[in-house]
């Protein structure tokens, strides 16, 4: 079935003199079908100002009272030794598993054999490969090579791989895009110049996560998506889902006793960094990986409100609920998925392992690293559920009222039709032939499927 669009009708009404002889400009009043919504009133955004504003103050004054000193920060880690250096080689044959040795063409065209582990051998090498090796001075004057094998040079391929997604990223979403990818940048620095040294410091590692993601939440959401009433809602549910997976994360770590200890970076951390609380930098990673998801589905949930006013005008508070609550569901059906699935794929090995272990499933998903992920996956998942009616609820509370169109309320034939009481027209959308005076909708036109009447 099929019906004009509100806007539609507007340009395509007969240009034939009114009754007062006076030629049409235009049929009806402009439809606010597919237009934007009116602004905010002024006690929303005195209501939203009233919540963010202490929220953006707090998160300053954490930033500035968790801020760590410089001595409190350990000293970083020499990646070599004394007299040694790293340079780069170019394999240029095929390794020895029995010896370990792999020949390589450094970068002054000398030839020479690097020392590699019999697995790299096996599996990793092949010819014009690039390699990062070591070079130790304590071993230039012995009969073996002086050459140890470090890792792959991957500079170039992943700046490739970056390089492609900024364009694509810009191509498609453009201003908004670069906004995006600047907001990004802006919150890769907040965890390198706050985070990771707050945590080695150690400072409390939930107000660091609380603080780091508020901060980036905040830089993010306003850069991507601009400084409007609709960002602000978002920017609410967002801040409350946080603080309820902030505790769910606490309570969570502490009583399945997810204590960090499941990697080997974790292990010789404390060595270096005597303050860290290894639990507590759990509790934040926890949050942390929760943060983009609830980004994600709070500006998500605040857009589909605003675009239901925007569509129709003269629909209730409720039924805007309602209908972006049936885009809410479908959005945590796929998010929770899709959350479990990236720890499957980034945990495969692991996995295989849990799957050839002589042990009953129950015991392997409660155990060690799998038990970490397992909580990180439910509390990130929870936190995800409930921040969606919440955000939907307040984005419907928040969203302007709109002026019903003339298509809204008008019966047959242009006379004073029923309404709803949720501001929809209780007639049939088959029933209601176009207003007087509107013409027709050309069917070779990609909007000819919108009717007049909101949600149908």
């Amino acid at each position: 079935m099929s019906v004009q669009h509100p806007t539609r009708r507007a340009r395509r009404a007969p240009s034939g003199p009114d009754r007062g002889g006076h030629a049409h400009a235009h049929g009806h009043a402009h439809g606010h079908g597919d237009g934007p919504t009116p602004p905010a009133t002024r006690q929303v955004r005195i209501v939203l100002a009233a919540i963010l504003v202490p929220a953006l103050v707090l998160t300053i004054v954490g930033l500035v009272t968790l801020w760590p000193r410089g001595a409190d920060v350990p000293d970083q880690i020499p990646m070599t030794a004394q007299g040694a250096f790293v340079l780069s080689g170019e394999v240029i044959g095929e390794g020895e598993v029995e010896t370990g040795l792999v020949p390589v063409r450094l970068e002054d065209g000398t030839e020479t054999e690097v020392v590699a582990p019999p697995e790299y051998i096996y599996h990793g090498f092949e010819v014009g490969d690039r390699l990062r090796l070591l070079h130790l001075a304590q071993a230039a004057g012995d009969e073996d090579t002086p050459y140890v094998f470090l890792d792959f040079e991957r500079g170039i391929p992943i700046a490739l791989l970056a390089i492609a997604y900024a364009v694509l990223v810009l191509a498609v979403a453009r201003l908004r895009g670069l906004a995006a990818l600047a907001g990004l940048a802006v919150a890769l620095v907040v965890i390198a110049q706050f985070t990771l040294p707050a945590l080695l410091s150690g400072q409390n590692s939930l107000y660091v996560a609380l603080v780091t993601s508020s901060a980036v939440m905040f830089v993010v959401l306003y850069v991507a998506h601009g400084f409007t009433a609709r960002t602000s809602t978002a920017m609410v549910g967002t801040l409350v889902g946080l603080v309820l997976t902030a505790v769910l994360a606490s309570w969570g770590a502490r009583t399945s006793h997810i204590t960090g200890l499941t990697s080997e970076e974790a292990l010789w951390l404390p060595s270096y960094a005597p303050a860290i609380d290894l639990q507590g930098i759990a509790i934040c990673g926890i949050v942390l990986a929760g943060m983009g998801v609830l980004n994600d589905v709070t500006i998500t949930q605040a857009s589909t409100v605003w675009e239901l006013r925007a569509l129709a005008p003269g629909a209730s508070r409720r039924e805007l609920f309602t209908r972006a609550m049936r885009i809410g569901r479908d959005h945590i059906a796929s998010t929770v998925y899709t959350i479990a699935f990236a720890y499957v794929g980034a945990a495969l090995p692991l996995l295989m392992a849990v799957w050839l272990s002589d042990q009953a499933l129950g015991v392997s998903l409660t155990s060690g690293e799998i038990a970490e992920e397992v909580v990180r996956t439910l509390v990130g998942s929870i936190g995800l559920v409930l921040a969606i009616p919440l955000t939907t609820a307040i984005a419907a509370v928040t969203v302007p009222t709109g002026t019903p169109t003339a298509a809204d309320v008008s019966g047959p034939a242009g006379g004073t039709g029923r309404t709803s009481d949720d501001g929809l027209s209780s007639e049939p959308a088959a029933a209601r032939p176009p207003a007087a005076g509107t013409g027709t909708v050309d069917p070779d036109t990609d909007d000819d499927l919108v009717r007049s009447t909101p949600f149908t």
